[in-house]
C-alpha cells in the first residue's frame, strides 16, 4: 500500500509538474493589470507605465495600469493580496505600503511579509527638494532661514501620509529644528499642482518626475536629498552639502 501512495503522490506530482510548466510556457494568456496604490501622474504611477508599455512589446499581451489608491498605498496594496495568486494582478508601489505603513497604522488589512511575493526592484531614484519660484530662497539655508523668520508659514506637501515625501520633509524638518507644515495630498500628482499653483512652498519628490518641471522653470530645485549629485542635476548640491551633515 505505501508503494501505491509513493506511485501516486509521483504521478500527482508529475502532473502538477505538467500543468505548471504548459501554464508557464503560455503566460500571459490574457491582459495582465499592474495595480499602482497611488493616483495617476506621480513618480510610482510614471514609472509603472513604462513598464507596463515595455512588457507590452516583450510579451505580445497587453499590460495594463490600474490606479487604486487611498490610504498610504494600503487600499490598492491590499486589493493585490487578496486577489488571485495567478500572475495576472501585480503591485507596483513606492516601499510605503510594504514597509512603513505598519508602523503607522494600528492594523494593515494585509500582511506585507506573507501576502506577497517580491518579483523585481523596478528602480531607485533620487529624491530632490523642489520650491515654487515665488519662494524667496535659492539654497538649503535661505530656506531655513526663511522658515525661522516666518514660523508655521511654510507648507510642505506630500503624497500622503507616510510616504517616502512626507518622511523626507519631516526629517528636514526636525534636523534644520523649524516651524513648516505637512500638507497630505491623495498622490504626488496633486501635490505637484498645488506646489506649482503656490498653494504650497516646499516637496521632496522624485528626480525622474521633477526634472521636467524643473527644465520648464515651473519649479526651482534647491537641493538633491540622497548621499551624492545625481547625474542629471549636477549642478544642484546635496542637503548634507548645505549644512545638514547625515541627511
Amino acid at each position: 500500500m505505501p508503494q501505491v501512495w509513493r506511485l501516486i503522490s509521483i504521478m500527482v506530482l508529475w502532473l502538477l509538474g505538467l500543468a505548471v510548466q504548459a501554464t508557464a510556457e503560455t503566460y500571459p494568456e490574457r491582459v495582465v493589470r499592474i495595480v499602482n496604490p497611488y493616483p495617476p501622474g506621480g513618480s510610482v504611477d510614471v514609472m509603472a507605465r513604462i513598464l507596463a508599455q515595455k512588457l507590452t512589446d516583450d510579451l505580445g499581451q497587453q499590460v495594463i495600469v490600474e490606479n487604486r489608491s487611498g490610504g498610504g498605498g494600503n487600499t490598492g496594496s491590499d486589493f493585490v493580496a487578496k486577489a488571485e495568486p495567478d500572475g495576472y494582478t501585480l503591485l507596483f508601489t513606492a516601499p510605503g505600503p510594504l514597509t512603513v505603513n505598519q508602523t503607522l497604522y494600528s492594523k494593515l488589512p494585509f500582511d506585507p511579509a506573507k501576502d506577497f511575493a517580491p518579483v523585481a526592484l523596478f528602480a531607485t531614484a533620487p529624491i530632490v527638494l523642489i520650491v515654487n519660484p515665488g519662494v524667496p530662497a535659492n539654497g538649503v539655508q535661505e530656506l531655513i532661514a526663511l522658515a525661522k523668520k516666518e514660523p508655521g508659514k511654510l507648507n510642505f506637501a506630500s503624497a500622503g501620509n507616510g510616504t517616502t515625501n512626507h518622511l523626507s520633509g519631516e526629517l528636514f524638518k526636525s534636523m534644520a529644528n523649524i516651524d513648516i507644515v505637512h500638507v497630505p495630498y491623495r498622490g504626488a500628482g496633486p501635490a505637484m499642482n498645488d506646489l506649482i499653483a503656490g498653494h504650497v512652498q516646499m516637496f521632496f519628490d522624485l528626480m525622474p518626475v521633477v526634472l521636467p518641471q524643473i527644465a520648464a522653470g515651473k519649479v526651482r530645485a534647491l537641493a538633491n536629498a540622497g548621499a551624492k549629485r545625481p547625474s542629471a542635476l549636477p549642478d544642484v548640491p546635496t542637503v548634507a552639502e548645505q549644512g545638514l551633515a547625515g541627511f
